[in-house]
């Protein structure tokens, strides 16, 4: 089973040396890292940061933000397994689905699933679904795979998964099936978590950075239903909030400290302030 993108050439370019560039743009660009990441030839005995927030959007918009986080995935070698957590835009498929088989194409090449971890979590968690439909048109964990295949070409798997229903005890659920996953393969597999997510939607520039702020001053607590509540009651448009608390709940099994790498909104790259969306990158570690 091949799954084909989606939003190639919309999101992100559609030609492999023109998307390469435009990866390459992201980190080099002022609101980025400011210079391309350093991959080790021998990886670190022990990976320092699990769990990262990285945003969706279009790479001319939100790809300087994301490269923060894939600067320093990059830094501490390539995982063996990616398991990417991001919202169902399209309302399609179930509560939360997941691509069990196969390969994820992209502009850059094909990238397998970890079938034995996707099975494994289905049977850990009791609420993901066997469920392609979810992700035939959703964006949110396709566009963090050419940034991964820029870094370490395709020699990774990934585990895509997609959350419809975003509420703290689906948030617990998966948590409790990744920590366990995660230490049933700690000496077998390197396994790291994205959190696919962007931040508050279509307000002005101020307004937005103003509701970012307090959701960002919850995960900087590790707090997932203080971002719940605040989500819900503050106003906050992040679309991926579920992905977020999952995370959240993570970084707090394993010891991990949020490290707020870049805040920015789509006004800061496009120039237009009148109506923009949030971005945030947020690495976990020690």
């Amino acid at each position: 089973m091949i799954r084909i993108p989606a939003v190639a050439g919309a999101f992100y370019e559609a030609d492999p040396e023109r998307l390469k560039e435009q990866i390459k743009g992201c980190f080099l660009h002022p609101l980025g890292p400011g210079e391309l990441p350093s991959i080790p030839k021998e990886k670190p005995q022990r990976r320092d940061n699990l769990f990262f927030i990285v945003p969706h959007a279009g790479y001319m918009y939100s790809g300087p933000v994301a490269a923060h986080s894939y600067y320093y995935l990059a830094r501490e070698g390539k995982p063996d397994t990616v398991i990417i957590l991001g919202p169902n835009h399209t309302g399609l498929g179930s509560f939360v689905s997941v691509w069990l088989k196969g390969q994820w194409r992209t502009p850059l090449g094909e990238v397998k699933i970890d079938e034995d971890i996707a099975m494994e979590l289905v049977r850990l968690t009791g609420i993901i679904d066997i469920d392609e439909k979810a992700h035939l048109y959703e964006h949110s964990v396709e566009v963090q795979v050419p940034f991964l295949q820029y870094l370490f070409d395709s020699e990774f798997k990934i585990v895509p998964i997609v959350i419809m229903m975003q509420t703290p005890d689906v948030a617990e659920m998966l948590a409790d099936g990744i920590y366990k996953i995660m230490k049933i393969y700690e000496k077998k597999k390197d396994i790291v978590v994205i959190a696919s997510s962007d931040l508050n939607h279509y307000e002005p520039h101020d307004k937005t950075i103003e509701k970012d702020n307090m959701a960002i001053a919850e995960i900087e607590k590790l707090d997932y239903k203080g971002l719940f509540k605040v989500v819900e009651e503050k106003d906050v448009t992040a679309c991926g909030y579920g992905p977020i608390m999952t995370v959240l709940l993570l970084a707090k099994k394993f010891g991990k400290k949020p490290y707020i790498l870049k805040h920015a909104t789509s006004g800061d790259t496009s120039g237009d302030k009148s109506a923009v969306v949030g971005y945030l990158s947020v690495r976990f570690g020690d």
